[in-house]
């Protein structure tokens, strides 16, 4: 006997494997009575439908997926087993929040990884989907990983949902004119092929009613403060955003993420810099602030972070935060400091960034405690590329007439552009003075001026 389990989301390979038969006292499905597993099934489908319905989709809508997924509905009720098997094995049920908590954090995740593309990788499971997502994937795998066997054709009932929608946008209709709702985001500023392109990815977006879905968000936003030239950006970013019911999803999760210190000052920037904040659960988000609370933020850093980064709310902690916490414990940096100061430092990888600048430095001489000092007083020296920042940066400091120390006081070096660097220093050379690396690069040009005027009378006074 097989079943589904679980699904690789790096590879789009789905993996099954068999269920053992708890002879040994393993787990299995066999001891789960039909009348738990029935239930179990309407709970997940309604946990799935609440998660459709966010992304934008109508209730028949949701509903029409929800009746073709049920290998899909069977694979989340295997999670629920998988994550909860402790529950199992004492025989007790799980309560419906138990089940929320346990699969809208696992379709968020599904969902950053597919995307527009999540409603196929529903209904065809345990077959991967669109072929094209799957040669993107194909081309980012080791040798190794590449000797999968082969998939699946292209799903061509997904490509006439995607030029049927664009159809719909595009075409004139018998009054000769675009559709209404089209015409008010062209208004807006939103060109033609940003409308095309945003429901060939996002289908949905092309039977979005402009009374009853697309003008009320727009205008909310707009009321929140937003300018009308930022919406074109947010609705391409996020279109799932006019199909969330405003009085019952958007505002609700904006006054949830105020509690947890967002300034409600700062929504309209907050907004754009991330989109797709307000579509995410509250589950996702609280589960998110409970960890910046274990790292040792204060309530007022968790919601500076929040209103500053709002993307962090889309990093798994599992696989990403966590993980980066430990690494820059490892190397002994306070992460509470270095999270406040430069929460994009935990978006990135750490075998492909952290660790490469890390060596980076110690290969020049610095030691541990020198690139600690230079982390927390600065830290996002890792957000920056080697070959395009650090290098080229670090091979000029070499012809200054600094010692190498003074990165260790100044690292905010590499956060300046090389034009700005080498002008300022040539200024500095040329009127025989000489300044810290900070005063050269940080003062403005009024304040650079007078600290040379500063250091030649002093250089004058000296000389006589």
């Amino acid at each position: 006997m097989f079943e589904v389990i679980m699904f690789d989301l790096k590879t789009l390979v789905f993996d099954i494997i068999p269920v053992k038969s708890g002879t040994d006292g393993s787990f299995s499905l066999r001891v789960i009575p039909p009348n738990l597993l029935a239930a179990e099934k309407e709970e997940a489908k309604a946990v799935l439908t609440l998660f459709l319905k966010k992304q934008g989709l109508s209730n028949p809508a949701a509903a029409k997926i929800i009746n073709k997924s049920d290998p899909f509905i069977d694979h989340l009720v295997s999670r629920l087993h998988s994550v909860h098997k402790s529950h199992y094995l004492v025989g007790r049920e799980l309560t419906t929040l138990e089940i929320r908590d346990a699969l809208i954090p696992y379709l968020e995740t599904l969902f950053e990884e597919y995307g527009d593309i999540l409603v196929e990788v529903v209904e065809n499971f345990p077959n991967p989907p669109v072929e094209e997502r799957l040669e993107e994937n194909f081309l980012t795998l080791s040798a190794k990983e590449r000797s999968v066997p082969s998939v699946s054709p292209p799903n061509t009932t997904l490509d006439s949902k995607k030029l049927k929608a664009m159809a719909r946008v595009s075409d004139i209709g018998p009054t000769g004119k675009l559709p209404q709702h089209v015409v008010y985001l062209m208004d807006l500023g939103m060109e033609l092929e940003m409308i095309k392109e945003v429901t060939r990815k996002f289908p949905a977006f092309a039977y979005y009613s402009l009374e009853g879905k697309i003008k009320p968000v727009v205008e909310f936003l707009l009321h929140l403060g937003v300018p009308k030239s930022d919406i074109p950006t947010i609705l391409s970013k996020r279109p799932q955003l006019c199909g969330i019911s405003l009085s019952e999803n958007l505002i609700p999760t904006m006054n949830f993420l105020e509690d947890l210190g967002v300034d409600k000052k700062q929504w309209a920037k907050v907004i754009y810099r991330f989109p797709p904040l307000l579509t995410y659960s509250r589950q996702k988000l609280q589960a998110t602030v409970d960890f910046l609370y274990e790292l040792g933020l204060s309530a007022e850093s968790v919601g500076k972070v929040l209103t500053r980064f709002p993307n962090i709310i889309s990093y798994s902690i599992e696989d990403k935060l966590r993980p980066t916490a430990e690494y820059f414990r490892s190397i002994g940096v306070n992460v509470a400091v270095l999270l406040h100061r430069s929460p994009q430092t935990f978006g990135l990888s750490i075998e492909g960034n952290l660790k490469p600048v890390t060596e980076f430095f110690l290969d020049r001489g610095y030691n541990m405690g020198d690139v600690r000092t230079m982390t927390s007083r600065y830290g996002a020296l890792y957000t920056f590329s080697l070959v395009e920042n650090l290098i080229p940066k670090w091979e000029f400091f070499l012809t200054m007439d600094y010692p190498k120390s003074e990165l260790v006081k100044f690292p905010q070096y590499f956060g300046y552009s090389l034009e700005r660097i080498k002008l300022r220093y040539s200024i500095v050379r040329e009127k025989g003075v000489k300044l810290l690396l900070n005063q050269v690069l940080s003062l403005s040009n009024s304040e650079f001026d007078k600290a040379l005027k500063r250091k030649l009378k002093k250089k004058s006074l000296i000389d006589d």
